[in-house]
């Protein structure tokens, strides 16, 4: 996919420490590290980096769907939290279920290696 420069990373992306693994038409794969500023007070990783690791992924999919040439923001968001994450790496699958016109309906999974973190679904507005 021909994307122009700067449009996958905004600030948060960097700022959260996000990393693009891949995005195709419908699809994006975004990795995020277990860092000491992303953890919770029981240690783990924090249930809101984890939140804002899907709704990055999740956007980049709308992205890619309708064009960065338009804007796409989040409507609802809807997260499972499954298991807790203590060190590592976690990746982000988001696929766009349903491209609407005016709406696209997405999920996501978080995984570490084979295993199951999260489970999201968010309806975006195509703006």
């Amino acid at each position: 996919m021909d994307i122009p420069a700067g449009l996958t990373e905004s600030a948060f992306f960097k700022l959260l420490g996000c990393r693009l693994h891949s995005l195709e038409t419908g699809v994006a794969q975004v990795a995020l590290a277990l860092e000491p500023g992303l953890r919770n007070r029981g240690g783990k990783l924090h249930g809101g980096a984890l939140f804002s690791l899907v709704d990055i992924a999740m956007g980049l999919a709308c992205s890619s769907t309708h064009g960065f040439d338009q804007q796409s923001a989040t409507i609802e968001c809807k997260i499972n939290y499954i298991r807790a994450v203590s060190e590592g790496e976690v990746m982000c699958t988001a696929r766009v279920i349903h491209p609407g016109r005016r709406t696209l309906v997405v999920e996501a999974d978080v995984m570490q290696g084979d295993k199951l973190v999260a489970k999201a679904q968010g309806t975006f507005a195509v703006l």
